[in-house]
């Protein structure tokens, strides 16, 4: 019995070489379209779905695989009941379908891209083929992504027939390759009801595995690396790993803490991160120049840590970084001179995020997951600025005393709460992290930061409830406090401030991180 393929695909990767293979080995080609004209422009036996149905293609091309003598052909078994239906009513087994979709994704992550052509672009076709066949697995071989062709190739070669188990491996793929463009779909349709991104009734999450990782946080805990991938180019997981040894579960999480604190600003910034906590935070004007007054902000911390860098690292900088043991180091890019220098400290993962940010590149939502559920929240995207800012005290802030607290409100941002950041003008002097009480978090972060607390600046990441750090503060030698306000005890805070002569500074937006 001759066995027949219908090819019907968007994504034309390997399909002509994939086509001749099949034809060579005795299948009947079936095709519709682009890729009908393709197959044939390559001169390969291939027969237009029409001949098929003797019924031509109708609304636009909406409507050309959508009958019987194709899909009783997919869904048929091969018993003799069907045999039967299938002799009566013309019908022909169809063993292999290769389809896959209108590139939806791709059409809607266009600018400015119309509803109606994003609209013209949800296959109907190609999704009921898929999924007639990935039903009916038992007799049929379904193929959504061109990487599987060779593998289909060799196996029909070296014994004639895809095994029961490939065939069900094909289906559980096909299957998710079609919920996953519905998921699209639906997403997309959902945001042209809810353009100001309210949250969706039903929360549709997809992502692909990248790689297996040796362990999660401990040994005894399995770990994966996924990437969503609706998020494109310029994204910390969308990046590229130059050199190092395979990245850890850990690592991918500093990773992270570490680049979110670089892209904070636009000046040249380096960040070195320790178990998702800064320990040193500076601007420069180069990289080098970042890169060693972070280190200098904590050296001792700095051991075994991850960096990042808001710019393309140098072969200055590498030099100054060979010099200490670190695990990963994050930026745009290195330059051929910074990965030369780098490359003797073979262990050194450089992880090259890339030089442009996709638009598309930042979620809008964040998840965690909760025993039995999600919770997810809007991403703190930025901050209040200066102008927005009210001085609450007597003593009023010179412009350069308001740079010097942007520079400490924008760190604390990204340190665990409850949250105390010291700096000076732009290099973090003290970080007091996660801690059960505030003025616990100030302590370290004042003690860290020593005779260097004299005149620096001190950022709090939610009101203070009560005067007492303000005046640990004080003793410490601290001129000047941005905090979001909000307490009720906020008159007795600002009264505190006063007395002590400070200058204190409300931003009225909280960057609490649990």
């Amino acid at each position: 019995m001759k066995r027949r393929a219908i090819i019907s695909v968007s994504d034309k990767t390997g399909v002509i070489d994939f086509a001749q293979g099949l034809v060579g080995l005795g299948f009947e080609l079936i095709s519709t379209g682009g890729t009908y004209k393709a197959l044939d422009e390559a001169n390969i036996p291939v027969k237009y779905v029409s001949e098929v149905t003797g019924f031509p293609e109708v609304l636009d091309g909406r409507v050309k695989t959508l009958h019987p003598l194709i899909h009783g052909g997919i869904l048929a078994r091969d018993c003799v009941e069907h045999r039967e239906q299938m002799e009566r009513n013309g019908i022909c087994f169809i063993d292999l379908v290769v389809v896959n979709l209108y590139p939806f994704r791709e059409t809607i992550s266009k600018p400015g891209v119309s509803f109606d052509e994003a609209i013209e672009n949800i296959d109907v076709g190609g999704p009921t083929m898929v999924r007639a066949a990935a039903k009916n697995h038992g007799r049929v071989t379904v193929l959504v992504n061109p990487k599987s062709y060779g593998e289909v190739l060799n196996v029909l070669r070296e014994t004639g027939a895809v095994s029961a188990g490939m065939r069900k491996r094909l289906a559980a793929e096909a299957f998710a390759h079609t919920a996953e463009y519905d998921r699209l779909i639906a997403g997309y349709l959902e945001r042209q009801l809810e353009p100001s991104g309210g949250f969706p009734q039903t929360l549709r999450l997809t992502a692909q595995k990248v790689q297996e990782l040796r362990y999660g946080e401990n040994p005894q805990q399995k770990a994966a690396f996924y990437i969503n991938s609706e998020a494109g180019t310029g994204t910390l997981a969308g990046g590229k790993q130059l050199q190092g040894k395979e990245l850890s579960y850990n690592n991918w999480a500093d990773m992270d803490a570490a680049w979110k604190i670089a892209r904070e600003f636009d000046a040249c910034a380096a960040a070195i991160v320790k178990h998702s906590n800064p320990c040193g935070v500076a601007l420069g004007r180069t990289p080098l120049e970042a890169y060693q007054s972070a280190l200098a902000s904590d050296p001792v911390s700095a051991f075994g840590g991850i960096i990042a860098f808001n710019r393309v690292v140098d072969g200055s900088c590498a030099e100054a970084i060979k010099e200490c043991f670190y695990e990963v180091i994050v930026a745009p890019d290195f330059s051929p001179e910074a990965q030369e220098v780098l490359s003797i400290k073979t262990n050194l993962r450089l992880f090259a995020v890339g030089r442009r940010e996709n638009a598309n590149a930042n979620s809008r939502w964040m998840l965690k997951s909760i025993n039995g559920g999600y919770l997810v929240q809007e991403v703190d995207q930025g901050t209040t600025s200066i102008k927005e800012w009210e001085v609450v005290t007597e003593q009023k802030p010179t412009e350069e005393d308001l740079r010097a607290l942007d520079f400490a409100w924008r760190v604390v941002k990204h340190v665990k709460s409850n949250a105390i950041v010291v700096t000076d003008y732009c290099q973090t002097l003290g970080v007091g992290a996660g801690q059960m009480n505030r003025v616990g978090s100030a302590k370290i972060a004042l003690e860290q930061a020593g005779e260097k607390a004299k005149g620096a600046y001190l950022a709090s990441d939610a009101f203070f409830p009560f005067p007492d750090s303000v005046e640990v503060a004080a003793q410490a030698g601290i001129r000047a406090i941005v905090q979001p306000g909000g307490s009720i005890h906020d008159p007795e805070v600002i009264e505190a401030a006063n007395r002590l002569n400070m200058i204190m500074v409300f931003t009225h937006r909280r960057h609490f991180q649990h």
